[in-house]
Order: C-alpha cells, then structure tokens, then sequence
C-alpha cells in the first residue's frame, strides 16, 4: 500500500512504542502534563561552570634616575598619568629592583654603584679641599 503524503504526516504524528494513557474515571484528577519539548541550545557558559574571565589592568611605571643619585617614578594607567615626579630614595629603588627579577636588580645595582663611584670621587675632592681650607685658616689664625 502506498501512502499519501497527508497519510505519512498522520503517521509521523502517531505515538510509537508507548500505550496510549487511559482516561481516568475522576473528574477531581488534575489532567497530565504534556511532554517538555526539547529546548533549543543556549549559547555561553556550561550550567554550573565557575570559569570567569580573567579582567586584566595595565598600569605602567617608569622609574628614572640621574647619576646624581635622584630617582623619580611615574604611574600611569591606559596612557593617564596618575602620578607624576614623585621622588623617590635610591635605597628604595634598590629594594624594589630586588624584589622584582635578580636581571632587573642587577642592571640598577650597576647604575647605582656607578653613581656611589662618582659621589665617592666627589666626596674625595671635597674632603682634599676641606683639608687646604683647614691648612689655610690655620696659617692665619697663628700670625
């Protein structure tokens, strides 16, 4: 037997495997639940997921020191300055050089001990200096 098209949706509509429910006799029995149809796919987040996405702040410091030995720090966030020529003592940026990555530290340390080197020769100078001044005052504080 061949089938009409109308006949195969008739068929297609009929359930299959499963009794038909009998009817119930009580007219108090609260009539039955249609069957949930199947939701379509939401997109996202499994239910249940805690994975969250991972927020990320870009903040820039720049530190900047001169052989003198004067260190000074800048602090901006997405190209605004929050802080601007804000002094800073060499022992500090040292500390923090440290902290950070031993390469890091040992590229400050450099400039550091540089600086230390030519306050030492500074230092030097002075003390000389000092010393013909002394010498000088001496001679004549005895005539």
């Amino acid at each position: 037997m061949v089938s009409t098209p109308s006949e195969a949706n008739a068929d297609a509509k009929k359930p299959t495997g499963a009794p038909a429910p009998a009817a119930e006799s009580t007219a108090d029995a609260p009539a039955a639940a249609p069957a949930p149809a199947e939701e379509p796919r939401k997109r996202g987040r499994k239910p249940g997921s805690t994975a969250r996405k991972t927020r990320t702040v870009e903040l820039t410091l720049t530190v900047t020191g001169t052989m003198d030995g004067e260190w000074q720090a800048e602090l901006s966030q997405s190209g605004t300055r929050m802080l601007q020529s804000l002094s800073i003592p060499a022992a500090a940026v040292s500390r923090a050089a440290a902290e950070l990555h031993e390469d890091i530290s040992k590229a400050i340390e450099s400039v550091l001990d540089a600086a230390r080197q030519q306050h030492q020769s500074r230092l030097a100078e002075l003390e000389a200096e000092l010393t013909k001044v002394k010498q000088a005052l001496a001679d004549l504080q005895e005539s």
